[in-house]
Protein backbone atom coordinates (compact mmCIF):
# COMPACT_ATOMS: atom_id res chain seq x y z
CA UNK A 1 0.00 0.00 0.00
CA UNK A 2 2.71 2.20 1.01
CA UNK A 3 4.94 1.50 -1.89
CA UNK A 4 1.77 1.91 -4.36
CA UNK A 5 0.83 5.77 -2.39
CA UNK A 6 4.51 6.76 -3.90
CA UNK A 7 4.04 4.90 -6.86
CA UNK A 8 0.79 6.91 -7.50
CA UNK A 9 2.96 10.38 -6.28
CA UNK A 10 6.41 10.00 -8.52
CA UNK A 11 3.50 9.55 -11.26
CA UNK A 12 1.80 12.85 -11.04
CA UNK A 13 4.83 15.24 -10.25
CA UNK A 14 5.57 13.81 -14.12
CA UNK A 15 2.82 15.47 -15.35
CA UNK A 16 3.27 19.02 -16.95
CA UNK A 17 3.35 21.41 -14.51
CA UNK A 18 0.88 24.69 -15.65
CA UNK A 19 2.73 27.60 -16.85
CA UNK A 20 3.41 30.76 -14.34
CA UNK A 21 5.80 33.32 -13.82
CA UNK A 22 9.10 32.66 -14.20
CA UNK A 23 10.42 34.13 -11.05
CA UNK A 24 7.88 33.22 -8.67
CA UNK A 25 8.01 30.32 -5.96
CA UNK A 26 4.77 28.79 -4.60
CA UNK A 27 5.80 27.67 -0.68
CA UNK A 28 3.77 25.01 1.40
CA UNK A 29 4.48 25.45 5.19
CA UNK A 30 2.52 25.22 8.17
CA UNK A 31 3.57 28.84 9.63
CA UNK A 32 0.50 30.25 10.18
CA UNK A 33 0.27 31.56 14.16
CA UNK A 34 1.98 35.19 14.61
CA UNK A 35 5.33 35.16 15.00
CA UNK A 36 5.24 32.50 12.50
CA UNK A 37 3.31 34.73 10.06
CA UNK A 38 5.94 37.12 10.42
CA UNK A 39 8.91 34.92 9.87
CA UNK A 40 7.28 33.61 6.87
CA UNK A 41 6.72 37.22 5.58
CA UNK A 42 10.37 38.12 6.58
CA UNK A 43 11.74 35.44 4.20
CA UNK A 44 8.85 36.60 1.45
CA UNK A 45 10.25 40.35 1.83
CA UNK A 46 13.99 39.08 1.80
CA UNK A 47 13.53 36.87 -1.75
CA UNK A 48 11.33 39.58 -3.41
CA UNK A 49 15.11 41.75 -2.62
CA UNK A 50 16.55 39.02 -4.86
CA UNK A 51 13.64 39.80 -7.56
CA UNK A 52 11.24 36.66 -6.76
CA UNK A 53 7.82 36.61 -5.40
CA UNK A 54 7.32 34.04 -2.58
CA UNK A 55 3.73 32.94 -3.32
CA UNK A 56 2.56 31.67 0.15
CA UNK A 57 0.17 28.50 0.93
CA UNK A 58 0.11 28.07 4.44
CA UNK A 59 -1.88 25.39 5.69
CA UNK A 60 -2.95 25.38 9.72
CA UNK A 61 -2.60 22.53 12.06
CA UNK A 62 -0.19 21.85 14.52
CA UNK A 63 3.06 19.71 14.15
CA UNK A 64 2.33 19.82 10.21
CA UNK A 65 -0.18 17.24 10.12
CA UNK A 66 -2.39 18.97 7.84
CA UNK A 67 0.31 20.35 5.84
CA UNK A 68 1.29 17.16 4.74
CA UNK A 69 -1.67 15.73 3.67
CA UNK A 70 -2.14 18.89 1.52
CA UNK A 71 1.43 18.36 0.13
CA UNK A 72 0.54 14.57 -1.33
CA UNK A 73 -2.70 15.14 -2.54
CA UNK A 74 -0.70 18.71 -4.41
CA UNK A 75 1.89 16.31 -5.97
CA UNK A 76 -0.96 13.21 -6.75
CA UNK A 77 -3.06 15.79 -8.79
CA UNK A 78 0.25 17.35 -10.61
CA UNK A 79 0.40 20.34 -9.00
CA UNK A 80 3.44 20.37 -6.55
CA UNK A 81 4.81 23.45 -4.69
CA UNK A 82 7.83 24.98 -5.56
CA UNK A 83 9.31 24.74 -2.13
CA UNK A 84 7.92 22.71 0.87
CA UNK A 85 8.66 23.01 4.36
CA UNK A 86 9.94 19.77 5.30
CA UNK A 87 11.78 17.88 8.67
CA UNK A 88 13.59 15.02 8.99
CA UNK A 89 13.00 11.67 7.29
CA UNK A 90 10.60 13.18 5.28
CA UNK A 91 13.28 14.62 3.07
CA UNK A 92 14.58 11.51 2.62
CA UNK A 93 11.34 9.47 1.84
CA UNK A 94 10.67 12.77 -0.97
CA UNK A 95 14.71 12.56 -2.27
CA UNK A 96 14.44 8.60 -3.03
CA UNK A 97 11.46 8.89 -4.76
CA UNK A 98 13.69 11.93 -7.07
CA UNK A 99 11.33 14.32 -6.85
CA UNK A 100 13.33 16.95 -4.98
CA UNK A 101 15.66 19.38 -6.57
CA UNK A 102 19.76 18.49 -5.92
CA UNK A 103 21.20 21.65 -4.48
CA UNK A 104 25.04 20.98 -4.62
CA UNK A 105 25.92 24.05 -6.54
CA UNK A 106 24.02 26.39 -4.04
CA UNK A 107 25.73 24.65 -1.27
CA UNK A 108 28.93 24.44 -2.67
CA UNK A 109 29.08 28.20 -3.72
CA UNK A 110 28.16 29.03 0.34
CA UNK A 111 30.58 26.88 1.26
CA UNK A 112 27.67 24.99 3.42
CA UNK A 113 29.94 22.29 4.11
CA UNK A 114 32.11 24.15 6.61
CA UNK A 115 29.28 26.86 7.91
CA UNK A 116 26.80 24.54 8.61
CA UNK A 117 26.54 22.53 11.93
CA UNK A 118 27.76 18.93 10.88
CA UNK A 119 23.96 17.49 12.21
CA UNK A 120 22.33 20.60 9.88
CA UNK A 121 24.64 18.66 7.07
CA UNK A 122 23.56 15.69 7.09
CA UNK A 123 20.04 16.34 7.95
CA UNK A 124 20.00 17.59 3.96
CA UNK A 125 22.44 15.26 2.24
CA UNK A 126 21.28 12.47 0.87
CA UNK A 127 23.12 9.75 -1.22
CA UNK A 128 26.19 12.84 -1.53
CA UNK A 129 23.70 15.49 -2.57
CA UNK A 130 21.98 18.33 -1.22
CA UNK A 131 18.59 18.21 -1.24
CA UNK A 132 17.41 20.80 1.63
CA UNK A 133 17.98 24.46 2.53
CA UNK A 134 18.21 24.79 6.46
CA UNK A 135 15.91 27.54 8.17
CA UNK A 136 16.71 27.45 11.61
CA UNK A 137 17.27 24.56 14.85
CA UNK A 138 14.49 24.62 17.30
CA UNK A 139 15.14 23.30 20.86
CA UNK A 140 12.31 21.42 21.86
CA UNK A 141 13.10 20.74 25.83
CA UNK A 142 12.42 24.30 26.89
CA UNK A 143 10.85 25.35 30.42
CA UNK A 144 9.03 29.14 29.84
CA UNK A 145 8.11 31.01 32.99
CA UNK A 146 6.49 34.52 33.67
CA UNK A 147 8.73 36.92 35.02
CA UNK A 148 6.75 38.58 37.09
CA UNK A 149 5.55 35.76 39.17
CA UNK A 150 8.75 34.47 39.69
CA UNK A 151 9.53 37.93 40.96
CA UNK A 152 6.93 38.56 43.08
CA UNK A 153 6.86 34.96 45.04
CA UNK A 154 11.01 35.34 45.00
CA UNK A 155 11.17 32.10 42.90
CA UNK A 156 14.06 31.26 40.67
CA UNK A 157 14.16 28.49 37.41
CA UNK A 158 14.17 25.02 38.68
CA UNK A 159 16.93 22.83 37.49
CA UNK A 160 15.76 19.85 39.09
CA UNK A 161 12.26 17.75 39.11
CA UNK A 162 12.36 17.94 43.21
CA UNK A 163 13.12 21.87 42.53
CA UNK A 164 10.47 21.99 40.09
CA UNK A 165 7.73 20.79 42.11
CA UNK A 166 8.11 22.72 45.41
CA UNK A 167 8.32 25.69 42.65
CA UNK A 168 4.63 24.41 41.41
CA UNK A 169 3.48 24.16 44.59
CA UNK A 170 4.24 27.46 45.97
CA UNK A 171 3.14 29.01 42.45
CA UNK A 172 -0.52 27.21 43.42
CA UNK A 173 -0.94 28.46 47.07
CA UNK A 174 -0.36 31.63 45.39
CA UNK A 175 -3.16 31.20 43.14
CA UNK A 176 -1.92 31.01 39.81
CA UNK A 177 -2.12 27.74 37.27
CA UNK A 178 1.45 26.45 37.52
CA UNK A 179 1.84 24.74 34.14
CA UNK A 180 0.26 25.80 30.99
CA UNK A 181 -0.76 22.52 29.11
CA UNK A 182 -3.60 21.20 26.15
CA UNK A 183 -4.66 18.32 25.57
CA UNK A 184 -4.12 18.12 21.87
CA UNK A 185 -2.06 15.15 20.89
CA UNK A 186 1.21 16.81 19.94
CA UNK A 187 1.26 18.92 22.48
CA UNK A 188 0.84 15.83 25.32
CA UNK A 189 3.72 14.10 23.27
CA UNK A 190 5.92 17.19 23.20
CA UNK A 191 5.82 17.01 27.05
CA UNK A 192 6.47 13.42 27.50
CA UNK A 193 9.67 13.21 24.83
CA UNK A 194 11.27 16.24 27.15
CA UNK A 195 10.40 14.07 30.19
CA UNK A 196 12.03 11.03 28.27
CA UNK A 197 15.16 12.78 27.73
CA UNK A 198 15.43 13.86 31.31
CA UNK A 199 15.38 10.78 32.59
CA UNK A 200 17.35 8.48 29.74
CA UNK A 201 19.84 11.33 28.27
CA UNK A 202 20.65 11.52 24.83
CA UNK A 203 22.26 8.35 24.34
CA UNK A 204 19.37 6.49 25.37
CA UNK A 205 16.60 8.78 23.62
CA UNK A 206 18.64 8.23 20.04
CA UNK A 207 18.56 4.05 21.21
CA UNK A 208 14.66 3.65 21.83
CA UNK A 209 13.51 6.29 19.10
CA UNK A 210 16.29 6.10 16.58
CA UNK A 211 17.45 2.97 16.93
CA UNK A 212 14.12 1.31 17.53
CA UNK A 213 15.15 -1.03 20.56
CA UNK A 214 11.77 -2.49 21.79
CA UNK A 215 13.45 -3.84 24.74
CA UNK A 216 14.75 -0.45 25.93
CA UNK A 217 11.28 0.76 26.64
CA UNK A 218 10.76 -1.81 29.19
CA UNK A 219 13.66 0.23 31.36
CA UNK A 220 12.91 1.70 34.81
CA UNK A 221 13.81 5.06 33.25
CA UNK A 222 11.05 4.91 31.08
CA UNK A 223 8.38 4.43 33.22
CA UNK A 224 9.45 6.94 35.67
CA UNK A 225 9.53 9.73 32.27
CA UNK A 226 6.19 8.42 31.64
CA UNK A 227 4.69 8.19 35.46
CA UNK A 228 6.06 11.91 35.75
CA UNK A 229 3.95 12.48 32.71
CA UNK A 230 0.89 11.87 34.85
CA UNK A 231 2.04 13.29 38.11
CA UNK A 232 2.51 17.04 36.07
CA UNK A 233 -1.73 16.57 35.22
CA UNK A 234 -1.65 17.93 39.71
CA UNK A 235 -0.25 21.15 38.36
CA UNK A 236 -1.89 21.87 34.97
CA UNK A 237 -5.15 23.46 34.84
CA UNK A 238 -7.96 21.68 36.25
CA UNK A 239 -10.06 21.73 33.54
CA UNK A 240 -7.48 20.44 30.61
CA UNK A 241 -9.00 20.61 27.02
CA UNK A 242 -7.52 20.71 23.47
CA UNK A 243 -6.53 24.40 23.19
CA UNK A 244 -3.85 25.75 20.36
CA UNK A 245 -0.83 26.18 21.92
CA UNK A 246 -0.98 29.98 21.21
CA UNK A 247 -3.25 30.40 24.00
CA UNK A 248 -0.81 28.59 26.59
CA UNK A 249 1.92 31.11 25.65
CA UNK A 250 -0.95 33.89 26.00
CA UNK A 251 -1.61 32.46 29.05
CA UNK A 252 1.69 32.69 30.44
CA UNK A 253 2.32 36.09 29.17
CA UNK A 254 -0.73 37.14 31.26
CA UNK A 255 0.15 35.88 33.59
CA UNK A 256 -2.61 33.75 33.80
CA UNK A 257 -0.08 30.31 34.11
CA UNK A 258 3.18 30.53 35.67
CA UNK A 259 5.09 28.20 34.00
CA UNK A 260 4.90 25.98 30.12
CA UNK A 261 7.03 23.48 28.54
CA UNK A 262 6.93 23.81 24.33
CA UNK A 263 9.55 24.03 21.63
CA UNK A 264 10.84 27.73 21.10
CA UNK A 265 9.07 28.90 18.78
CA UNK A 266 6.95 29.48 21.90
CA UNK A 267 9.51 32.42 22.32
CA UNK A 268 8.78 33.87 18.97
CA UNK A 269 5.08 33.78 19.70
CA UNK A 270 5.04 35.57 23.20
CA UNK A 271 8.13 38.24 21.59
CA UNK A 272 5.21 38.58 19.01
CA UNK A 273 3.08 39.90 21.88
CA UNK A 274 5.51 42.36 22.95
CA UNK A 275 7.24 40.44 25.08
CA UNK A 276 10.89 40.40 25.99
CA UNK A 277 13.26 37.27 27.10
CA UNK A 278 14.41 37.73 30.22
CA UNK A 279 12.51 40.58 30.88
CA UNK A 280 8.49 39.65 31.18
CA UNK A 281 9.68 36.04 30.77
CA UNK A 282 12.21 33.81 30.71
CA UNK A 283 13.12 30.53 29.33
CA UNK A 284 15.84 27.77 30.72
CA UNK A 285 16.07 24.37 29.71
CA UNK A 286 13.54 21.59 31.23
CA UNK A 287 14.41 20.43 34.70
CA UNK A 288 17.54 17.48 34.01
CA UNK A 289 18.02 18.42 30.23
CA UNK A 290 20.72 21.62 31.17
CA UNK A 291 23.29 19.44 29.29
CA UNK A 292 20.85 18.62 26.16
CA UNK A 293 19.37 19.64 23.13
CA UNK A 294 16.27 17.78 22.01
CA UNK A 295 16.19 19.27 18.60
CA UNK A 296 14.07 19.79 15.76
CA UNK A 297 15.84 21.78 12.16
CA UNK A 298 13.18 23.70 9.85
CA UNK A 299 14.01 22.98 6.29
CA UNK A 300 12.37 23.84 3.18
CA UNK A 301 12.69 21.25 0.21
CA UNK A 302 12.55 22.13 -3.59
CA UNK A 303 10.68 20.06 -6.19
CA UNK A 304 11.77 18.92 -9.36
CA UNK A 305 8.68 19.62 -12.12
CA UNK A 306 10.06 20.10 -15.24
CA UNK A 307 12.72 22.39 -13.74
CA UNK A 308 11.61 25.43 -15.41
CA UNK A 309 11.80 27.64 -11.87
CA UNK A 310 15.27 25.88 -11.35
CA UNK A 311 16.88 29.72 -10.78
CA UNK A 312 13.89 30.97 -8.34
CA UNK A 313 14.16 27.73 -6.35
CA UNK A 314 18.16 28.21 -6.01
CA UNK A 315 17.96 32.07 -5.38
CA UNK A 316 15.27 31.15 -2.39
CA UNK A 317 17.94 28.19 -0.94
CA UNK A 318 20.41 30.46 -1.16
CA UNK A 319 19.04 33.37 0.77
CA UNK A 320 17.28 31.64 3.44
CA UNK A 321 21.15 30.18 4.50
CA UNK A 322 22.65 33.33 4.19
CA UNK A 323 24.21 35.00 7.21
CA UNK A 324 21.99 37.75 7.15
CA UNK A 325 18.55 36.21 7.09
CA UNK A 326 19.76 33.82 8.97
CA UNK A 327 20.05 36.19 12.09
CA UNK A 328 16.73 38.00 10.86
CA UNK A 329 14.67 35.08 10.79
CA UNK A 330 15.40 33.17 13.69
CA UNK A 331 15.03 36.02 15.70
CA UNK A 332 11.41 36.33 14.68
CA UNK A 333 10.77 32.38 14.51
CA UNK A 334 12.75 31.76 18.42
CA UNK A 335 14.86 29.48 17.06
CA UNK A 336 18.80 29.48 16.17
CA UNK A 337 20.62 30.03 13.46
CA UNK A 338 21.97 26.46 11.41
CA UNK A 339 25.18 28.46 11.11
CA UNK A 340 28.39 27.63 12.96
CA UNK A 341 29.84 30.92 12.55
CA UNK A 342 27.63 33.19 14.45
CA UNK A 343 28.59 35.43 17.44
CA UNK A 344 26.61 34.28 20.28
CA UNK A 345 27.06 37.91 22.01
CA UNK A 346 24.45 38.92 18.91
CA UNK A 347 21.67 36.39 20.81
CA UNK A 348 19.29 36.80 23.34
CA UNK A 349 19.75 34.62 26.32
CA UNK A 350 17.35 31.86 25.68
CA UNK A 351 19.08 31.03 22.05
CA UNK A 352 22.37 31.36 23.28
CA UNK A 353 21.67 28.66 25.40
CA UNK A 354 20.41 26.75 22.80
CA UNK A 355 23.36 27.24 20.09
CA UNK A 356 25.81 26.86 21.99
CA UNK A 357 24.67 24.05 23.67
CA UNK A 358 23.45 22.65 20.24
CA UNK A 359 27.26 23.11 19.26
CA UNK A 360 28.49 20.79 21.34
CA UNK A 361 28.42 18.14 19.12
CA UNK A 362 26.05 14.79 18.38
CA UNK A 363 26.62 13.71 22.41
CA UNK A 364 24.49 16.38 23.42
CA UNK A 365 22.07 16.22 20.71
CA UNK A 366 18.73 13.88 20.77
CA UNK A 367 16.17 14.48 17.36
CA UNK A 368 12.75 15.33 18.41
CA UNK A 369 10.44 12.50 17.81
CA UNK A 370 7.23 14.76 17.89
CA UNK A 371 8.73 17.00 15.29
CA UNK A 372 9.44 14.40 12.91
CA UNK A 373 13.31 14.68 13.66
CA UNK A 374 13.13 10.88 15.23
CA UNK A 375 11.66 8.76 13.19
CA UNK A 376 8.81 8.10 10.62
CA UNK A 377 5.35 9.30 10.18
CA UNK A 378 3.58 5.97 10.97
CA UNK A 379 6.09 5.03 14.46
CA UNK A 380 5.75 8.99 15.25
CA UNK A 381 1.57 8.70 14.77
CA UNK A 382 1.68 5.22 16.36
CA UNK A 383 3.65 6.35 19.39
CA UNK A 384 1.82 9.78 20.35
CA UNK A 385 -1.68 8.11 20.11
CA UNK A 386 -0.79 5.93 22.79
CA UNK A 387 0.50 8.63 24.91
CA UNK A 388 -2.09 10.88 24.34
CA UNK A 389 -4.67 8.13 25.61
CA UNK A 390 -2.32 6.79 28.23
CA UNK A 391 -1.85 10.79 29.95
CA UNK A 392 -6.21 10.82 29.74
CA UNK A 393 -6.83 7.88 30.66
CA UNK A 394 -5.29 6.66 34.85
CA UNK A 395 -7.05 2.98 34.56
CA UNK A 396 -3.84 2.25 31.66
CA UNK A 397 -1.41 0.62 33.55
CA UNK A 398 2.27 2.21 32.94
CA UNK A 399 3.70 -1.06 31.99
CA UNK A 400 0.73 -2.13 29.40
CA UNK A 401 1.60 1.21 27.49
CA UNK A 402 5.86 0.16 27.62
CA UNK A 403 4.60 -3.45 26.09
CA UNK A 404 2.20 -1.68 23.45
CA UNK A 405 5.06 0.64 22.85
CA UNK A 406 7.64 -1.80 22.60
CA UNK A 407 5.19 -4.21 19.93
CA UNK A 408 4.49 -0.93 17.87
CA UNK A 409 8.32 -0.66 17.53
CA UNK A 410 8.90 -4.29 16.83
CA UNK A 411 5.45 -4.38 14.21
CA UNK A 412 7.01 -2.10 12.32
CA UNK A 413 10.36 -2.38 12.39
CA UNK A 414 9.58 -5.51 10.41
CA UNK A 415 8.14 -3.24 8.00
CA UNK A 416 11.69 -1.79 7.07
CA UNK A 417 10.51 1.88 8.26
CA UNK A 418 13.88 2.62 10.24
CA UNK A 419 16.25 6.03 10.29
CA UNK A 420 19.07 6.68 11.57
CA UNK A 421 20.11 10.14 10.31
CA UNK A 422 23.29 10.35 12.90
CA UNK A 423 24.55 7.19 12.23
CA UNK A 424 24.00 6.65 8.51
CA UNK A 425 24.83 9.96 7.82
CA UNK A 426 21.70 10.54 5.99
Amino acid sequence: MRQAMWGLLLGALCVGAPARAQETVDVLHWWTSASERHAADYLADRLQDEGVTWQDAAIPGGAGVGAMKVLKSRVLSGKAPDAAQLIGPAISEWADLGLLLELDNVARRANWSDKLFPTVASVIRMRGHVVAAPLGIHRINTLFYNQAIFTKLGLAAPRSWPEFERTADAISRAGYTPLAQSTESWQIATLFETLLLSETGPAMYRDLLVRRNANAWYDVRVTRALERLRRLKHWMPQNLSERPWQDEAADLARGKAAMWIMGDWGKGELQAMGLTPGDQFGCTAVPGTADAHLYSIDTLVMFTGDYANQSAQEKLAQMVASPAVQAGYNKIKGSVPVRRDVDPSTLDPCARQSWTTFGRGQAVQAPSLVHRMATDEALKDAIVSLIRRYFLDDRIPTSELQRRIAAVIRALSLEGNSYDSQDTGR
